[in-house]
């Protein structure tokens, strides 16, 4: 580890978990802008009285990291949109969902069954002023229109804030977009969007039309629609069009990684720069212009990928290296990885809480520090089988390790087929990349030339079709697991702990490597064991349908219709609850009217509207829209609570939540404020 002692790299450290103190604790402004400036001044007063006395220099090195942490909380505070007074969140009122909304396209999304999807910038709400981000959601019909990146919109649709899931331990979307600092939706028709004949011309909107040309030229020279989609995801890193059938594929074989521009792509692309410039003398002023050349290179491939924060960490990543090579100089790759996380979390903090970026650097951090020790357990006689095939395995399995918690944690799941996939597949994923950088350079400049561009589309269909093959072989494929945020911090403690073990074995290495051991199955017991514990009712969120679930330690009783019952083990939201807490469904039983939980009493009233006068229940839940007036059923009993879940209509629910205002008893709409747990 003597690679880790760097100043650069605990000033990074320390500025990262600046980043995580503030987004997790919230300080004020005031608080962090007076450490600030105490950190700053003392580390400069320390810096001058004490540089030439050696036996000072852990208070400046003290103060050098208060600093740096207090610059990562600082940084993210700044890049807090919400700060901004203008910001369209605190200007939305209550109760009002139609707004009209002037804004600027940013990005194209991935596409729902229902609509298309931007994301884009708002510069005017109700005719003020206003910033920040948004996602736009325009309803699929024959008159929706195609919007290009950088148009300007007047669009009339319903707002709506992110909210929380609508069902017990679901990802969390909203969470997801507010890490993005997009903290609301807006829905619109067709009909209901004006498009501007101004653009915002930016760098993302000329390489918008670039790629758009791109691939207009490609599909109108016949190039097939699903290939096109994986060579688009590949070399321009855009993954909108590629169906969900070839995602599916891929995350079965464990080559998901291989659909997004990352370092693997740069890294291609700074080779087959770096060959391109080799025939040129390595004189100093050719070395200068040969990187100015590949930087700029570099950096224009990410913009033409779109800039997303894999692309970004992958570039500003290689453009240190190719630095450090083109100066001949040794590169220290904790060194370089290190400065390109500081510069890129100074710029844009939220970018530490991308699950890409995570797993990005985890898998480069692990290769570049496990891989040798992997690497140096067997030396192959043949020279070519170990520079392939070898260092393949070494490599993919230092990823992997690396990864493999974190993946588990985020996915609940494990491909264990990823050695066979990176033998496969690398060594074509490198013809295409080179082929299809030409390909869709000629493209760029209108030019196809159908035996090569016919050639990247055979090799793209046969690398589809062996990712299909493997990833048919599901039983390889661990699902389900269950892992919460604690095992996957002591998983990650194993695994580094017994990794330093292996580079340079001791006993206390031993010792803390079975301690390591032993704090995880202690977590894991404490799970099982509050787990055991746990008795709980709840009406889960799923329109036109009703679920109710009772759970007794890990044992789940499920009650639906006969329909759901059916598939219930394959339902997402059921799925979700029963790997986060560990346990199974073991009954499954139609809705009942009446139901006793932890000395409650539950009445259920359902379409056909029948309900016990006498039975006078605490919780009142209502499903499928029964015909029933509440002020009638309250003057014989009031309920603590109304649940109604999201098989009801909407008139319906408007209607009941007015009378429980009225009657001041409390009213829990499940479409609106999500599950409702008793």
């Amino acid at each position: 580890m003597r690679d880790l002692q760097f100043p650069l790299i605990k000033i990074t450290l320390f500025f990262v978990l600046g980043i995580v103190f503030s987004h997790l604790f919230h300080p004020s402004v005031f608080v962090v802008i007076s450490l600030l400036f105490f950190g700053l001044i003392t580390s400069v007063l320390l810096y001058f009285t004490t540089r030439n006395s050696l036996n000072s220099k852990p208070y400046f090195g003290v103060s050098a990291l208060f600093t740096s942490f207090i610059i990562g909380s600082f940084s993210l505070q700044c890049n807090n949109e919400m700060r901004n007074k203008e910001h369209y969140i605190h200007h939305l009122k209550s109760g009002e969902e139609n707004y009209s909304v002037h804004l600027i396209v940013l990005e194209k999304l991935k596409n729902t069954t229902k609509n298309d999807r931007y994301t884009s910038e708002i510069y005017q709400l109700n005719g003020e002023k206003s910033v920040g981000k948004i996602i736009l959601n325009i309803r699929k019909d024959a008159l929706t229109p195609t919007i290009d990146i950088g148009s300007h919109l007047k669009v009339s649709g319903s707002l709506y804030r992110n909210r929380n899931p609508n069902n017990p331990n679901q990802f969390d979307y909203g969470r997801y977009l507010e890490n993005k600092e997009i903290y609301a939706q807006i829905y619109a028709d067709a009909n209901a969007i004006k498009i501007s004949t101004v653009y915002d011309r930016n760098l993302n909107f000329y390489a918008s039309k670039i790629r758009n040309k791109i691939i207009h030229n490609l599909e109108k020279n016949g190039f097939r629609k699903s290939e096109l989609s994986v060579v688009n995801a590949l070399i321009l890193g855009q993954q909108q069009d590629i169906s969900q059938e070839i995602i599916h594929d891929y995350q079965y074989a464990g080559a998901i990684h291989v659909l997004s521009v990352s370092g693997l792509h740069v890294g291609f692309i700074l080779l087959f720069i770096t060959s391109l410039l080799k025939p040129f003398a390595n004189t100093r002023k050719n070395n200068i212009l040969k990187l100015i050349i590949t930087i700029v290179s570099l950096w224009l491939f990410g913009i033409l990928a779109g800039l997303a924060p894999c692309v970004i960490r992958s570039v500003t990543m290689f453009t240190f290296v190719a630095i450090g090579l083109f100066l001949r100089r040794t590169v220290n790759i904790y060194n370089t990885l290190m400065v390109s996380i500081l510069i890129i979390l100074l710029f844009e903090p939220s970018f530490l809480f991308d699950i890409g970026f995570q797993l990005s650097y985890l898998a480069l951090f692990f290769i570049v520090w496990f891989h040798p020790l992997l690497s140096s357990i067997w030396t192959p006689k043949n020279k070519n089988v170990k520079k392939y095939f070898w260092d393949v395995i070494t490599v993919s399995f230092a990823a992997q390790i690396g990864t493999m918690p974190l993946c588990i944690y985020y996915f609940h799941q494990f491909s264990g087929l990823f050695f066979i996939t990176n033998l496969v597949i690398l060594p074509a994923v490198s013809i295409i990349l080179g082929l299809g950088v030409v390909v869709m350079i000629l493209a760029a400049f209108d030019f196809v030339w159908h035996p090569l561009m016919k050639l990247l589309e055979i090799l793209i269909y046969v690398l589809n079709k062996i990712i299909n093959w493997i990833a048919s072989f599901e039983r390889f494929v661990i699902k389900d697991i269950p892992i919460n945020l604690y095992m996957m911090i002591s998983l990650f403690l194993i695994i580094i702990i017994w990794i330093l073990w292996f580079k340079k074995p001791s006993f206390s290495k031993i010792v803390l490597g079975f301690t390591s051991i032993i704090l995880f199955q202690i977590i894991v017991l404490n799970a099982n064991y509050t787990n055991e514990k746990a008795n709980e009712m709840i009406v889960f969120t799923k329109s036109k349908t009703s679920i109710i679930t009772e759970r007794k330690g890990k044992r789940i009783s499920v009650y639906s219709n006969d329909s759901i019952l059916k598939n219930i083990d394959d339902n997402l939201a059921i799925k979700s609850y029963m790997i986060a807490n560990f346990c199974k469904i073991n009954k499954k039983k139609s809705i009942s009217n009446l139901y006793y939980f932890k000395g409650k009493k539950i009445l259920v009233i359902d379409s056909a509207a029948v309900y016990l006068q006498d039975k006078k229940p605490d919780v009142l839940i209502l499903i499928n829209s029964p015909k029933i007036s509440l002020e009638r059923v309250f003057k014989s009993w009031k309920p603590e609570i109304v649940v109604a879940d999201a098989s009801n209509y909407k008139s319906y629910i408007k209607i009941w939540k007015g009378t429980c205002e009225k009657e001041k008893i409390p009213f829990h709409a499940t479409a609106e404020k999500g599950f409702y747990k008793l």
